[in-house]
C-alpha cells in the first residue's frame, strides 16, 4: 500500500517505526495517533511497528506526518517485491549500524578515560586535557541519541532513563568543563588525591569526565544488544515468507514449464516430484504419495493423498508423483495466513516498560527537584551564587545512573552467558519479566516432548516366526521404499540384524504398501487391506496387539511372505527419554503443564500420561493452538509456550513466554523469547529457573545502585564534594552491581 492509495473502510494500515528508545515513546506515539478522529492505532515497541485502522479515504500520509511530528520515524514498510537482493537478504538496519559506529567509538575513547580516572599513578602531567580531548566526542557526539530523546521527551512534558543520561552526562561534562577553564583542574601537574576528610568545597578541582564517558559507553552497550536482538527476532517472518518453494513445473499444453511460485494462479495445474515442496495449497489431480506436513500440523505421521485430496503449500511430498490444482496463492495460502498469526500475535504482546525507566520515570523528577531546592536552599542561605549552583549540578552529577545504567546490562551479559554455556538463548531483558509471573506451560508433542522421527517401537512374530526373520525380510523390502515409514522400518531392521539382503521384483502399490520378492520368498509389506488381498490374513493373537498398538495411536504395518501373515511391525513417534523428568522439574517451578498438539487425542493422551501431564489439547491447527494460548490468557493466567515446528510460531509469539527447541525450524526459534539449543525439554525448566534467577539480580542491582544515589545526594547538596568520595561512591555502586551479577556464573541446572 502506498500513500496515494487509500485503504478501505476498516482498513488495517501498518507502519515501521523509528527512533523509539523505550515503552513510553510507543505510549506516546500511540495517544498521538489515537486522537485522530476515526483512527484507532496499537503501537508495539518491540517490533518497531504501528497498526492502525483507519476509516475510508484515509490517506497514509497524514499517519506518517502525526508520528513525525511527535519526534520519531515513520514509513509504510517495504514489501519483498520492492526489496533490493535476491529472496531471503536481510538489509542491514541503518538505525543499528549507526548505533554499533557510535558505540565502538565510544568503547575507544572511554576506556582510557575510566583508567586514568581510576588510577593515580597514571595521571601524568596535563592528562586532564588529554581526558578531555577523549572524553568529549563520547559525550556529545556518542550519547546523542539520548540528548535527542531527552529533549523529545521534554517537549511532551515526560522523563525517562534518557533524560536523566543527559542530565547526569551533560551536568559531569559541564562542571568538569567549568572545573578546568575557570577553576584549578586545569593546572599542570594536578591530580584527584585520595583523601578521607570531607569539607564544603566550590569544585573547582573536580573533574567527572570518566563518569560522563562511562555511563555513555554503558548504556550505548546495552541499547545496541537491545537493537540487535528485536531485530534477529523480525526475522521470524522473512524466514516463513521464505519457507515455500521459489519455482514450479507448471502444465500448460501438456508440458511441463518452469516457472516462479509468484506467477501461479488459481486453477494451475502443476507438478510436485519425490522430495519436492508443495507449491501452493491445491488439490490433488492424479498421483497418490505421501506428504510430510509436520512442520505445519504437528502430525508425525506422513498423511496418504490421493486425488481429490486437499494439500498445503511448504509440506513436503515424500513418495510419488503427484499433480496438484492450485486452489489458494499468495497471501491466501495457510503458510501465508501464519506468517500474519505471527506478526499479529507479537504486535498484540503487552509492552514491557523497561525496568530503569520505571525507577526513573520516579527517580528524574526527584532528583531534578532536589537540585532546584538545593540551588533555592543555598542562595537563601546566603552563599555566592557559584557555590550554589555547583551544590545543585553536584546533585546531578552524583545521582548520574552508572550503576543503573550497569545494572540491567551486566547481569543480562553473566545471566545470558551462563545460559549459552547451559545451551539456553535467552534474547533480552524484557523477556525476564515474564518468567517471575509464568504459572502455565504449554508443551508441543512433537519434536518436543517426543523426538519427532517415527521408529519402530515393536515388533511381533506369529508362533514359529522368529524376530530376526521377520525384521530382515520386511527391512529388506522396505528398504527399496522412500516411505518415512518405511524408512523407519529399515533403519531398525539393519541396526538390529546388520546389512540386509537385496529385494527383487519390487512394486510399490499407492496408498497400500509395497511387495517383492526376498531370498526366494514372496513378501508383502503394508496395510492388513494389503496383505488380505494376497489372501494372507492375521491370526487372533496378532489382531489383539494390532488393535491395541492402534489404540495407543500407533501405526501398524502388517508383514506376510508364502501365503501366510507372518508377524506385525508397530512404528510411533517416541518419547524422549528426558521429558518426564522435564515435566516434574516443570511442576515443581510451581507451573501447571499442558499438552497441545496436532497430532489425534489417542496418541496425545497416551504420551501425557506417560510423562505425568493432566491436561491435554489435542487435534488442533496452527490457529487453534494460537487460540488455546489465548484462551488461557484470557482466564489470568500467564502462560509458557515451549514448541519446534513453524505450525507452533504463532503460538510461541502469543504466549507470554516463548521457549524453541533449537532442534526444531528457524521460525519457532526466531518467534520464541528463548532457543533451548539441545532439544532436551529438562532445559526448559532451566532456562526458567535461570531467568528467574537473573530478573532477581537485576531487581537487586537496581535497588542497590538507586540506594547508593540517594545516600549520596544529601552529601552533595550539603556541599561535602570530597572527589575522592563521589568518585569512590560510583566506583563502590558499579563494583557492586558487577559482583552481584558475577555470581551468576555460579547458576546450577536443577536437574542436578
Amino acid at each position: 500500500m502506498s500513500a496515494s492509495t487509500p485503504p478501505t473502510v476498516g482498513a488495517s494500515v501498518e507502519l515501521d517505526i523509528g527512533g523509539m528508545t523505550c515503552a513510553s515513546c510507543a505510549m506516546r506515539i500511540e495517544k498521538k495517533l489515537n486522537k485522530l478522529e476515526g483512527v484507532a492505532a496499537s503501537v508495539n515497541y518491540a517490533t518497531e511497528k504501528a497498526r492502525v485502522i483507519v476509516p475510508e479515504g484515509y490517506d497514509p500520509a497524514a499517519l506518517i506526518a502525526e508520528v513525525e511530528k511527535t519526534g520519531y520515524t515513520a514509513a509504510l514498510p517495504v514489501t519483498e517485491k520492492d526489496e533490493v537482493g535476491g529472496a531471503g537478504d536481510v538489509v542491514e538496519d541503518p538505525e543499528l549500524a549507526t548505533l554499533r559506529r557510535r558505540l565502538l567509538v565510544s568503547v575507544a575513547l572511554s576506556l582510557p578515560v575510566i583508567v586514568m580516572a581510576m588510577a593515580p599513578a597514571l595521571q601524568f602531567i596535563n592528562w586532564q586535557w588529554a581526558s578531555l580531548t577523549l572524553a568529549a566526542p563520547v559525550i556529545v557526539w556518542g550519547a546523542w541519541p539520548f540528548h535527542r530523546s531527552a529533549w523529545t521527551n521534554l517537549r511532551h512534558g515526560a522523563a525517562t532513563m534518557d533524560t536523566l543520561i543527559s542530565l547526569g552526562t551533560g551536568a559531569a561534562f559541564g562542571w568538569s568543563l567549568y572545573a578546568l577553564f575557570f577553576g584549578s583542574a586545569g593546572e599542570a601537574g594536578m591530580t584527584h588525591p585520595f583523601e578521607l576528610s570531607l569539607a564544603p568545597t566550590d569544585g573547582a578541582s573536580n573533574l567527572y569526565l570518566e563518569v560522563a564517558a562511562g555511563v555513555t559507553m554503558f548504556i550505548l552497550a546495552g541499547r545496541y544488544f537491545e537493537k540487535r536482538s528485536k531485530r534477529q527476532a523480525g526475522a521470524a517472518l522473512r524466514a516463513l515468507l521464505h519457507l515455500g518453494a521459489k519455482d514450479v513445473s507448471i502444465l500448460r499444453g501438456g508440458k511441463e514449464t518452469r516457472i516462479a511460485v509468484a506467477d501461479l494462479v488459481v486453477g494451475d495445474e502443476f507438478v510436485v516430484r519425490p522430495g519436492e515442496k508443495i507449491a501452493t495449497d491445491g488439490v490433488v489431480v492424479s498421483g497418490t504419495s505421501a506428504v510430510d506436513a509436520s512442520m505445519l500440523t504437528g502430525e508425525s505421521v506422513p498423511v496418504e493423498v490421493g486425488a481429490g485430496d486437499a494439500v498445503t503449500g511448504a509440506t513436503v511430498n515424500a513418495g510419488g508423483r503427484l499433480v496438484v490444482r492450485a486452489t489458494r496463492v499468495g497471501s491466501d495460502t495457510q503458510l501465508a495466513q501464519m506468517a500474519q498469526l505471527v506478526e499479529d500475535a507479537q504486535t498484540g504482546k503487552a509492552e514491557v516498560q523497561r525496568l530503569a525507566d520505571r525507577i526513573s520515570g520516579v527517580f528524574v523528577p526527584i532528583v531534578i527537584g532536589l537540585a532546584v531546592v538545593t540551588l533555592g536552599a543555598w542562595l537563601g542561605a546566603g552563599f555566592p551564587a557559584s557555590a550554589a549552583f555547583t551544590a545543585a549540578v553536584a546533585v546531578l552529577v552524583i545521582a548520574c545512573p552508572c550503576a543503573l545504567g550497569l545494572a540491567t546490562p551486566t547481569a543480562l551479559l553473566v545471566g545470558t552467558g551462563r545460559g549459552a554455556q547451559m545451551g539456553i538463548l535467552i534474547k533480552g531483558p524484557e523477556v525476564l519479566e515474564s518468567t517471575r509471573r509464568v504459572d502455565t506451560v504449554v508443551l508441543d508433542k512433537t519434536g518436543t516432548v517426543t523426538t519427532g522421527r517415527m521408529t519402530l517401537v515393536e515388533a511381533v512374530p506369529e508362533p514359529g516366526i522368529d524376530r530376526a526373520s521377520l525384521l530382515r525380510l520386511a527391512g529388506a523390502l522396505e528398504d527399496a521404499s522412500e516411505h518415512p515409514i518405511a524408512q523407519a522400518i529399515a533403519k531398525a531392521a539393519t541396526q538390529e540384524i546388520g546389512s540386509l539382503p537385496s529385494a527383487e521384483q519390487f512394486v510399490n502399490v499407492d496408498g497400500q504398501g509395497v511387495h517383492g520378492v526376498v531370498e526366494g520368498k514372496a513378501v508383502v509389506v503394508g496395510r492388513e487391506s494389503l496383505v488380505a488381498d494376497w489372501s494372507q490374513h492375521l491370526s487372533a493373537d496378532l489382531r489383539t496387539a494390532k488393535a491395541r498398538a492402534e489404540a495407543e495411536g500407533k501405526t501398524v504395518v502388517t508383514v506376510g511372505w508364502d501365503g501366510h501373515a507372518r508377524g506385525i511391525l508397530v512404528v510411533a513417534d517416541t518419547l524422549k527419554p528426558t521429558s518426564a523428568e522435564a515435566v516434574r522439574q516443570l511442576k515443581a517451578l510451581g507451573l501447571t503443564p499442558i499438552l497441545l498438539t496436532g497430532d489425534n487425542q489417542a496418541v496425545a493422551q497416551q504420551i501425557a500420561t506417560e510423562v505425568g501431564i493432566e491436561e491435554v489439547v489435542a487435534e488442533v491447527m496452527p490457529q487453534d493452538k494460537l487460540d488455546v494460548v489465548a484462551r488461557l490468557q484470557k482466564e489470568g493466567k500467564t502462560v509458557a509456550m515451549v514448541g519446534d515446528g513453524i505450525n507452533d510460531a504463532p503460538a510461541l509469539a502469543q504466549a507470554d513466554l516463548g521457549l524453541a527447541m533449537g532442534t526444531g525450524t528457524d521460525v519457532a526459534i526466531q518467534a520464541s523469547d528463548i532457543t533451548l539449543v539441545r532439544g532436551d525439554l529438562r532445559s526448559a525448566a532451566d532456562a526458567i529457573a535461570l531467568s528467574r534467577k537473573t530478573l532477581s539480580t537485576i531487581l537487586s542491582n537496581l535497588f542497590w545502585a538507586f540506594a547508593y544515589n540517594v545516600a549520596a545526594i544529601p552529601v552533595a547538596a550539603t556541599g561535602l564534594l570530597n572527589p575522592m568520595l563521589a568518585g569512590a561512591a560510583m566506583a563502590l555502586s558499579s563494583v557492586f552491581v558487577v559482583g552481584n551479577s558475577l555470581r551468576l556464573r555460579t547458576f546450577q541446572s536443577i536437574t542436578r
